[in-house]
């Protein structure tokens, strides 16, 4: 009898901390705990850790060769299968580190990559993954060794598969070309959905935050959604939108979006986009915060700065600090927020107080008018056609005769033709 029972990675954690002044883009106690999560959601057993305390990185082994060769000889006395660091390799860091362990080496970014693959459900998602993985790994192939020479299975091997990572560059950059193109059409279509919401007045609440703090969990209490939640980083990948009535009527579309996480490359925010902009483009952000967590105001950072690189950085925001249950009376930082709400998703505590807050900071539901535009001015026509719900139109002496509903920006610009 053979025990055919899948074995675990075993794995070891590397980092140097340079004593940034910025700790978020440093090597920290509290970024490799979050490296050894993610390390446990892609399915590995972190065995090791090792730290070194260094000003700079070196440019061709990233660690001092010395603290390699300790690295070498933790990787063969625990049975290593994989070694993964904490920041991201350069394409000649990764070669010559491999060369020197004899075993696979990822770093963060990769290892997130990897996540992603497994994750990503809709098949825009699997392109859009599959579209960073070739862009990040084009310059590395040479760096993954004898890892490239077969197929296998494990950590960091999801997604386009090493099979197709062998073949030559060429090959690989038109695979990239034809991605981009499909993805593209898909955008287009995104967008012309959209903009029919837009002209329809349905407004959009995207909820945003750092990863595993709540979000599907807030999403299926608010919506009965069925979104899959689980005390995972990265649970979900695909974005996920279900409709909320207000108990003024107004109609809201609450959208799901991919977690946040420190030390995000820009390449990795590409992967996020399609979710992204929904955030980008929402009429007001649910900024979900885990209240328990004792690195929740650097989560908070985390998550501000790349709305900010988003163009997401003016939206109006409701402050939601989940998992209220399990502060035990600590106190949670409040970040940029128009309103902040206390609740429990997991429990349906506070709910009706979080809506009421969305209520509030929401724009306003769009009025019903009837105008008469004159004909010299047929931009504004134009303009009224492409971004408001236009109900019925005629012609008559002194101009085209519009019923429509408009948004209060839109209002102040038309109110002068008011019929």
């Amino acid at each position: 009898m053979e025990n055919t029972t899948d074995k675990r990675e075993r794995v070891i954690l590397a980092g140097v901390h340079r004593d940034l002044r910025d700790a978020l883009q440093d090597t920290t106690r509290e970024s490799i705990k979050e490296l050894s999560e993610l390390v446990e959601t892609a399915g590995g057993e972190v065995v090791g850790e090792m730290i070194q305390n260094k000003a700079d990185l070196e440019a061709g082994t990233y660690m001092g060769e010395g603290k390699l060769e300790e690295l070498k000889e933790a990787v063969i006395s625990l049975s290593a299968d994989t070694v993964v660091f904490d920041d991201e390799l350069s394409p000649v860091q990764l070669r010559n580190i491999t060369d020197m362990l004899g075993v696979k080496v990822l770093d963060r970014s990769m290892l997130i990559l990897d996540i992603f693959a497994m994750r990503a459900k809709s098949g825009e998602g699997k392109l859009q993954v599959e579209l960073a993985q070739l862009k990040y790994r084009l310059p590395r192939l040479r760096g993954f060794g004898a890892e490239m020479s077969r197929t296998g299975a494990g950590i960091g091997t999801r997604g386009p598969g090493e099979t197709r990572l062998e073949t030559d560059r060429r090959h690989i950059q038109r695979r990239i070309n034809a991605l981009e193109e499909e993805i593209e059409e898909l955008k287009k279509h995104r967008d012309l959905l959209r903009s029919r919401r837009k002209k329809d007045g349905v407004i959009t609440a995207a909820l945003v935050g750092y990863t595993n703090a709540g979000k599907s969990t807030l999403l299926n209490t608010l919506t009965d959604a069925n979104v899959f939640a689980e005390d995972k980083l990265f649970a979900t990948l695909d974005p996920t939108s279900r409709a909320i009535t207000l108990d003024d009527n107004r109609q809201i579309i609450v959208i799901d979006t991919v977690g946040f996480i420190r030390k995000l490359p820009h390449h990795l925010i590409e992967a996020f986009k399609s979710t992204l902009e929904e955030a980008a483009l929402a009429d007001v952000l649910l900024h979900v915060i885990d209240a328990s967590n004792p690195e929740a105001d650097n989560q908070v950072k985390v998550v501000e700065q790349v709305l900010e690189e988003i163009g997401a950085g003016e939206k109006p925001v409701v402050a939601v600090f989940n998992k209220c249950d399990l502060t035990m009376g600590k106190a949670a930082a409040s970040p940029r927020a128009n309103k902040s709400v206390y609740i429990s998703a997991r429990y349906g505590k506070q709910i009706d107080t979080l809506i009421d807050a969305i209520a509030k900071t929401a724009p306003s539901r769009k009025r019903r008018v009837k105008v008469c535009i004159p004909y010299s001015e047929g931009s504004l026509v134009n303009l009224l056609h492409d971004t408001q719900k236009v109900d019925s139109e005629s012609y008559g002496e002194k101009g085209t005769v519009m019923e429509l509903r408009v948004d209060a920006e839109t209002y102040v610009k038309i109110k002068k033709y008011l019929v």
